[in-house]
């Protein structure tokens, strides 16, 4: 087990000990001390967030990785384009190889001009399922400035933004898993937390992710939240649909032996949504895993993956590697009125 695993286990475990999280919890002191006065800075005035000509909505979370963001993303965007706006995505472009400094348009809305490598599986992911101009950079100000100014866009989403408070949003969003939650409830990087949750005062939607079949906790945990935090709360429902094969789209029948394979924050509920197949065999790589095809060369089972990982697999010479599509059910006019 490596050390990030190691410290990804430490942050959701609630009853968390030991030398590495002790020397983790002081250095939380730290970043917590950087993060508060940069909010503070921020909210008395003496920082000041960059206002851009069009409607500015943030989607985020509180926690590091996995919480599956990128499908709401998704969904929203489909309903504002549904709606006849112009929409562009601006996302840092976390995993790409391309340089964040610069300002990479990953998609117009109708070509899609980088591979998952170059672009990072996630905006990849967004331009091949949207209709959005996907962009990527470091400096998301100048990125949705490039977007109006060139494509005429009238509605940013940012992608993973509610930290980057240098652009001034409309309305910030916020995601939360129904399993895992805030995990230790500590601060990076003795626990999951980028922010306390003092931060809520900035949140005006959030969102309860649930990746179980029965929602039922999500739902009380929903109603729990929202009353808690005074805030519009809704529940995006996560399920398994196929698993096909990301070459041919051959539907994989259930029941068939297959090695489950996936390089994403939080993976322990992806296999648990191929529990109708025999797995022999698990694969877990890093967040924003590199594959090469030395990876995956001595797997003689069907291979299924996550849409995500899947997109860094897909010019691979197998044939062999199949995707787990999931629904996302969420009521986006709800959630954007």
């Amino acid at each position: 087990m490596n050390i990030k695993t190691k410290i990804t286990k430490i942050h959701y475990d609630k009853q968390s000990k030991g030398i590495l999280f002790d020397i983790l919890k002081f250095a939380s002191i730290f970043y917590w001390m950087g993060s508060s006065l940069r909010n503070m800075l921020y909210d008395k005035g003496f920082l000041k967030a960059h206002k851009v000509d069009a409607y500015v909505i943030s989607v985020g979370n509180l926690t590091t990785g996995g919480v599956g963001k990128t499908p709401v993303v998704a969904e929203i965007t489909k309903y504002l384009t549904e709606k006849g706006k112009k929409v562009a995505i601006v996302s840092r472009g976390y995993g790409g190889r391309l340089s964040n400094k610069k300002i990479n348009l990953i998609s117009d809305g109708e070509k899609t001009y980088y591979n998952a490598s170059l672009a990072g599986d996630e905006p990849f992911w967004l331009a091949q399922n949207t209709n959005a101009v996907v962009i990527t950079s470091k400096n998301r100000v100048k990125a949705a400035q490039y977007a109006i100014k060139e494509f005429g866009v009238t509605t940013i989403i940012l992608d993973d933004g509610f930290q980057y408070r240098k652009l001034h949003r409309d309305m910030n969003i916020i995601l939360s898993d129904s399993e895992k939650g805030f995990g230790n409830e500590n601060l990076l990087p003795a626990g999951p937390l980028r922010e306390t949750p003092e931060s809520f005062k900035r949140v005006d939607r959030l969102v309860i992710v649930s990746k179980n079949i029965n929602h039922e906790r999500a739902e009380k945990i929903a109603r729990i939240m929202g009353k808690k935090y005074n805030i519009k709360t809704l529940v995006c429902k996560t399920e398994p649909d196929c698993v096909y094969n990301i070459k041919t789209g051959e539907i994989l029948k259930d029941g068939v032996k297959i090695t489950a394979l996936s390089g994403i924050g939080q993976p322990e509920q992806f296999y648990k949504f191929l529990n109708n197949f025999d797995i022999v065999e698990t694969k877990t790589f890093d967040d924003h895993h590199k594959y090469t095809e030395d990876d995956i060369k001595n797997i003689h089972t069907p291979i299924v993956t996550t849409e995500k990982d899947a997109v860094k697999l897909v010019d691979f010479n197998f044939d062999n590697i199949y995707a787990l599509k999931l629904k996302t059910s969420i009521n986006v006019e709800d959630l954007l009125n």
